[in-house]
């Protein structure tokens, strides 16, 4: 049900089914509507509505005589994701080493102990919300706004592949060393190196989703 009052209603119904969607909870075919997401989220069927309107646009649902079917990312989407990652991301990595301010880079250094510390334990969720902020705060360190509303959605949108990746003990352990690596050069203002350090962990991650598909 949904409680928070901080954001509005409309925004919160659309976070949680797109959550839903891009997690797992509702299948690819899967049919949803508006009475039934009524009931389950505790709200009218006005911010339904919106929310599904909004999910359309994304293409992450279709509509269809009996209600929205979900869509939700195929495996062509997983491979271009991962392809406009492999570009951008190298680039936000270098602009990351010339852009970055000392509070910023202090905040990634400490998502990085944080995401250490969960793999020590195989806390997969704290993995994965920790590796999230990573991203999140690399992105912000380029400076660049465009680049950062580009990226975090395509984070975002693989969210389902990358929690069964990270449930993998040495996938966890190798995601966190290559977060390692890219902050240890972006420290040390290392352009090229930081670049290089994106791309391996973007390719890493990809070749690793796709051996377990």
């Amino acid at each position: 049900m949904i409680t928070h009052k901080t954001i509005s209603l409309a925004d919160q119904v659309f976070d949680q089914i797109e959550k839903d969607i891009l997690s797992g909870k509702y299948s690819r075919g899967e049919i949803i509507t508006e009475s039934k997401l009524s009931i389950e989220l505790g709200v009218s069927r006005t911010p339904i509505r919106e929310a599904l309107r909004r999910l359309s646009q994304e293409h992450l649902i279709e509509e269809s005589g009996k209600g929205s079917v979900v869509v939700g990312i195929s495996e062509n989407d997983l491979d271009d994701i991962f392809l406009i990652r492999k570009q951008l991301e190298c680039e936000a990595a270098a602009m990351a080493t010339k852009n970055h301010t000392a509070e910023q880079l202090a905040e990634l250094k400490e998502t990085l102990e944080l995401q250490e510390f969960y793999v020590t334990k195989s806390d997969t969720e704290h993995i994965k919300h920790m590796d999230n902020k990573f991203h999140r705060i690399l992105y912000k360190l380029t400076g660049s706004n465009t680049f950062y509303d580009i990226l975090v959605p395509l984070h975002k949108k693989i969210q389902k592949y990358r929690k069964a990746s990270l449930q993998n003990g040495s996938r966890a352990e190798a995601s966190v060393l290559e977060h390692r690596k890219i902050y240890e050069a972006i420290a040390d203002r290392n352009e090229q190196l930081a670049a290089k350090y994106a791309l391996e962990h973007i390719e890493n991650a990809y070749n690793h989703i796709k051996r377990g598909n």
